[in-house]
Parts: C-alpha cells; sequence; structure tokens
C-alpha cells in the first residue's frame, strides 16, 4: 500500500485503530525499558530534566527523582550513571559506577560544595585498584585482569591519585615489564 492509501495506516498499525491505542499496547508490554542517565549521587535531579526522558514512558519524574536519591545515596557528591529498568510503568534504580567514581569513592574524600573543582590528590593501594579493576571486569575491554588493572590505573592518572606513594603510569610500565604480577583471577 501507498501512503496515499487510506487502508496504509492500518497496515502499519495492525489492528490498532489509533496511534495512542498502539503506544499503550506497546507500554502493557512485559518487555523492560532500559534509560540511562548520569546524575549527582544521593541527590534529587531536577524534574525538568528527568521529564522527556521518563514522562513518555508513563512515569512521573519527581517519584524517579526520589527513587534515583534513595539508590545512590552511597554515591553522595560523585556524578554517576544510573539505569532505570521499566517494566510495566515501574521503574527499578540500578547504579552502574564508573571507574573514576569508584576511584573517587576509594579515596574516601568527603564531599565538597557544587562548583568547587576538586583535586584528588590521594593515595591508593595497588591491592584497591585490582579489586576496583574486578569490580569492572564485565564492562572491560581487556582480556585479562592486568590489562583491566592497566586500565584503571590510567583513569587513577587522569583522576590524579597516586598508587603505593608511585604515579600509575610507573606502576604501569612496572607491570608491562613483570616487576609487578597480577593474578589472572
Amino acid at each position: 500500500p501507498r501512503s496515499g492509501d487510506p487502508s496504509f495506516g492500518a497496515s502499519v498499525l495492525g489492528r490498532f485503530s489509533h496511534p495512542h491505542l498502539f503506544f499503550t499496547f506497546i507500554m502493557a508490554n512485559q518487555d523492560p525499558v532500559y534509560v540511562y542517565l548520569r546524575v549527582v549521587g544521593g541527590e534529587v535531579g531536577a524534574a525538568s530534566s528527568l521529564a522527556p526522558k521518563v514522562g513518555p514512558l508513563g512515569l512521573s519524574p519527581k517519584r524517579v527523582g526520589d527513587d534515583i536519591a534513595k539508590a545512590s545515596q552511597d554515591w553522595k557528591g560523585l556524578r554517576i550513571t544510573v539505569k532505570l529498568t521499566i517494566i510495566n510503568r515501574q521503574a527499578t534504580v540500578e547504579v552502574v559506577p564508573s571507574a573514576a567514581a569508584l576511584i573517587i569513592r576509594a579515596l574516601k574524600e568527603p564531599p565538597t560544595p557544587k562548583g568547587e573543582g576538586k583535586v584528588h590528590d590521594g593515595d591508593l593501594s595497588l591491592d584497591t585498584i585490582i579489586e576496583i579493576a574486578r569490580e569492572m571486569a564485565p564492562r572491560s575491554g581487556a582480556r585479562k585482569l592486568a590489562g583491566g588493572v592497566k586500565e584503571i590505573l590510567g583513569t587513577a592518572m587522569s583522576v590524579g591519585c597516586t598508587i603505593d606513594g608511585e604515579a600509575p603510569r610507573d606502576v604501569q610500565v612496572a607491570i608491562d615489564e613483570g616487576e609487578i604480577v597480577i593474578p589472572d583471577e
């Protein structure tokens, strides 16, 4: 059928006589919808910024903001990614931390007021870096744990912290040269 044909809409929408009925059917479906958002942990985001993302899915932006704030309480003051899983107009919030957020959290620094730049000049142990690499392993591009540790060391360098008193770049070189051995698991 052509777009000028009166039966064109019916063939596209199938048994749905109106586009809103089609949308209602889609929303009543049991398949989950995933929405990823960058938020500041522990804070209720502005409903105006959530509305375009969750409003069309039939959710209240204010309630979603409250749920995000409650779920991200452990990450107070850090920018993190949250994953909203929406099934039957019910949202569940899951925190998906980045490597930088895990490193800054491991530094145990107090949250800084908004607008102030923060220099993360703390020191972490190599064991902490290995634990972060294990946590990030499913999302890492590395085949072995040593590669994942080197990815986290690169993030530590950009964050600005040191590893056992050394620059992260020096620890990466030591891993490459075999001076530091990272266990496979």
